[in-house]
């Protein structure tokens, strides 16, 4: 299974999010992660689209997350991503050549197609039993309880405090 990277800065400003108490521009959310704000822009209007974020407009405006922390898997920011469609398709690759198997009697997926299918489906299971809750709590274990809370005064601190 590839992912896109924007996969993974959805994912971190998702869970950075769940610290922020106002709206958070992408500029801002951009410069904590030091990558590029076009970049960003683009895995925050992704989210958006899909309704994982909202765009508040305005002088004090930026992304808050729709729903909470709880309720949003890492499914859910998969998808908004990189799509929903499945990471294997069956091409029938059986009915081909010299030896292949009429259409007529292909009445099941054949082997391949069903491994796969259900790799696919417990990959999407194991995304969706996870939350941006759950990787917000992650942080608070793997760097202090002190980790999260920083991001979020400094993604809202004032022009003059940055």
């Amino acid at each position: 299974m590839k992912l896109s990277g924007g996969v993974e800065w959805a994912l971190h400003c998702c869970v950075v999010l769940t610290a922020a108490g106002d709206p958070v521009p992408a500029a801002r959310l951009a410069a904590l992660h030091d990558v590029s704000p076009s970049y960003l822009a683009k895995q925050m209007q992704a989210l958006s689209r899909a309704g994982l974020v909202h765009s508040v407009q305005g002088k004090t405006g930026g992304y808050v997350l729709t729903r909470r922390p709880e309720e949003v898997t890492l499914l859910d920011v998969v998808q908004a991503v990189d799509g929903a469609s499945p990471a294997f398709v069956c091409t029938e690759i059986r009915q081909r050549g010299p030896l292949g198997t009429p259409p007529e009697q292909c009445t099941r997926q054949c082997p391949v197609a069903r491994a796969m299918g259900a790799a696919d489906a417990a990959w999407r299971a194991s995304l969706a039993a996870v939350t941006i809750a759950d990787l917000a709590a992650s942080v608070a274990g793997d760097s202090g309880p002190e980790a999260l809370p920083a991001v979020g005064a400094w993604l809202n601190a004032g022009p003059g405090d940055r």
